[in-house]
């Protein structure tokens, strides 16, 4: 089932009296296509969980439409409408079984005993919940609670599924395994999925697709790793990545890129003041020969790789930190370290809207 969001927009009114409205998804167009898994990311507030609530029929559209496949839902119940949608509380019913919580969506809908039977087993089946029926959800830890809460609403026979923050309320660990199982269920049932989440790595490791909001307005929508190689704006490359990506106040003046006086490389632009951008493992360790000279902070041995803490006038933030190989060594009583860059991890900012200046070699 593709979904289609054309000019999808929802304000709400003010609070106050006096206040303004709010704008909390702003023209939102985007075709979804038909068995796939996306990711709606974004800080809170951005309208990432409006969206979803849009889709689902809890929230109605200020304007703009909602089409699964060729239907219009736009102004359908949230029954009517075929969605499958998980909280990130679970809304499990504590006073049942994991049998009943899942078979209670076909006993409201009237489905015929055996089949519900069937059903219900073959949905804990998928979430691998089979040998679990009888115990209660406090009897389940996070992880399984959340597959419970899965596996009730894929047992409707979803024609779209609809996670709101999904792992939130998880340790790291059940984090991890929970989102692997998430996308294991999606790929099995082929069912079209969206799901919400502030948690960049999260969405970059399962989804087909990301979408990058903020404020309301979607920034950027492609494949994760496109998103992050080819960020098209200074928020885009910096809520995308860990460590997060250094950045630097620098100019461009004839034809040249410098942070403070170290000229980084030739670029093919105009004179003007600039964002630079460099992810982690974009740095070279170069002491002979390094364009770039940082105060050397410390070095963390993170196994494989070597995490160097530095610092330079012109960072925007405290630290830099560089990932390069754990075999190089830095020189223990070392004051400074020099870089060269990887072209393919600077990336060059507007000062004025932040939005991403294309070089000569980039696509």
């Amino acid at each position: 089932m593709k979904v289609v969001l054309e000019n999808l927009t929802k304000i709400f009114p003010s609070r106050t009296k006096n206040g303004a409205e709010t704008v909390a998804v702003d023209n939102f167009t985007y075709e979804i296509p038909d068995g796939k898994l996306i990711g709606l990311l974004g800080p809170s507030g951005c309208g990432k969980s409006t969206t979803l609530f849009m889709l689902s029929g809890l929230l109605k559209p200020s304007s703009g439409k909602i089409y699964f496949g060729d239907d219009d839902v736009t102004n359908l119940s949230p029954e009517k409408r075929g969605v499958g949608l998980v909280f990130q509380n679970y809304a499990l019913y504590p006073h049942m079984t994991v049998k009943q919580n899942i078979m209670f969506p076909l006993q409201n809908q009237k489905v015929p005993k055996a089949e519900i039977l069937q059903r219900t087993y073959e949905a804990a089946k998928l979430v691998q919940l089979e040998d679990y029926l009888e115990r209660k959800p406090n009897e389940l830890s996070g992880g399984q609670q959340q597959r419970v809460a899965i596996a009730r609403a894929l047992v409707k026979s979803p024609k779209v599924l609809l996670l709101d923050e999904p792992l939130s309320n998880l340790d790291a660990r059940l984090r991890l395994q929970t989102r692997e199982e998430i996308r294991r269920i999606q790929r099995d049932t082929k069912v079209t999925t969206i799901f919400v989440t502030h948690d960049q790595e999260e969405a970059m490791s399962i989804s087909d697709m990301i979408v990058v909001m903020k404020k309301g307005v979607v920034q950027q929508i492609d494949v994760p790793q496109i998103v992050y190689d080819n960020p098209v704006n200074l928020f885009v490359a910096k809520f995308l990545g860990t460590p997060p990506i250094n950045v630097f106040v620098g100019k461009i003046f004839d034809r040249k890129l410098y942070i403070g006086n170290e000229m980084i490389m030739d670029v093919d632009a105009s004179n003007q003041e600039v964002f630079v951008g460099i992810r982690p493992e974009g740095f070279i360790y170069a002491p002979d020969d390094g364009v770039l000279t940082c105060n050397l902070s410390s070095v963390e041995v993170m196994g494989r790789d070597s995490s160097i803490v530095s610092t330079h006038d012109c960072a925007e933030s405290t630290n830099i930190r560089s990932i390069i190989d754990s075999d190089i060594k830095i020189p223990y009583d070392a004051k400074t370290v020099k870089f060269n860059i990887k072209k393919n991890k600077i990336f060059v900012f507007r000062k004025d809207n932040e939005e991403r200046i294309y070089l000569k070699d980039e696509d």
